[in-house]
């Protein structure tokens, strides 16, 4: 038997929550549909399913494995789909949903030379920093920011990039500059609310020592980029992301404090559904994305040479 058809009949039997269901959905005979599942656990050496009377459960290890299969055909859909569209046409409108700032400074410059190479495509761009259901609202291609918490999705990393706390030289001054995270209580915090812990700033010192300081909070907002002209307005310190406010550090209208402390280094992804069929032209855009950005923080070398 095929591997892949393994597979297949594995994450039909899994979606549909029954042999018979699976069998009815591949058209073939429910012994079929069993011989297969048998044949694959007796050839991965484990159970992957529970079997009662009423339903399937899947075990630990074939939970595992479905999410793996899902990976694996996915992505032999979207290969054959890409190899197939090479010599054709790719036309159409894809649907797309970042976040603001990400999208207007860094993501929207490559979007407009995506388009000029490619003049029969059309791009329909929903810029908002809530994380949307791709699927619910047709969308063909998320950029999410930080971790990724979908299961469901497949996800493509683009870049990466930094938390860096930042606060105007004006602040400081007012304020003091923090020695250490626990300072920071006796200051203003700018936070970004679309993280349930927003306000738990964490670091890790150079000795591996960690760090969690609750930090009053002057202001909360859902968009990084209110939470960095309110820092450069000298309101507080922020806990941003390095894309946002690295011009402004190595201008020196922004402070990066706490340097010897660690924070948390995020990832920039391309996600998209994983059950559904990949259009070529939006692998093509993923291509594009990927190759333009490089999983390279660009946009932290001013900040690297800031700092040395």
């Amino acid at each position: 038997m095929d591997r892949f058809e393994e597979m297949r009949t594995f994450v039909r039997v899994v979606e549909a929550g029954s042999l018979s269901a699976a069998a009815d959905r591949l058209d073939i005979a429910k012994s079929a549909v069993s011989r297969r599942l048998a044949e694959l656990e007796s050839r991965l050496g484990v159970q992957l399913l529970n079997r009662t009377t009423r339903r399937l459960n899947l075990t630990d290890s074939g939970s595992i494995f479905y999410q793996r299969c899902l990976r694996i055909l996915a992505d032999l859909e979207e290969s054959e789909q890409y190899v197939s569209s090479e010599h054709t046409n790719l036309r159409g409108t894809i649907r797309i949903a970042a976040p603001l700032t990400f999208g207007v400074h860094h993501l929207s410059p490559l979007l407009n030379d995506f388009l000029k190479e490619h003049p029969e495509l059309s791009l329909d761009l929903d810029l908002n920093d809530r994380n949307i259901n791709l699927m619910d609202e047709g969308v063909d291609l998320g950029i999410r920011i930080g971790k990724l918490q979908d299961s469901t999705m497949m996800a493509r990393k683009l870049a990466s990039a930094r938390m860096l706390l930042c606060a105007s030289p004006e602040y400081l001054q007012q304020h003091g500059e923090p020695q250490s995270p626990e300072d920071l209580k006796e200051h203003f915090g700018l936070s970004y609310s679309n993280i349930s812990e927003g306000h738990l700033w964490q670091f890790t010192h150079e000795d591996g020592k960690s760090y969690s300081v609750h930090v009053p909070f002057r202001m909360r907002a859902n968009n990084g980029e209110v939470l960095h002209k309110a820092a450069l307005d000298g309101l507080g310190i922020v806990a941003t992301v390095s894309f946002i406010c690295y011009r402004e550090l190595e201008q020196g209208r922004l402070k990066q404090i706490l340097s010897d402390y660690k924070t948390e280094e995020v990832g920039i992804y391309a996600i998209y559904p994983s059950q559904r069929h990949l259009p070529g032209r939006v692998r093509l855009l993923i291509d594009y994305l990927a190759e333009r950005f490089g999983d390279e923080p660009y946009w932290d070398k001013c900040i690297l040479r800031k700092n040395r």
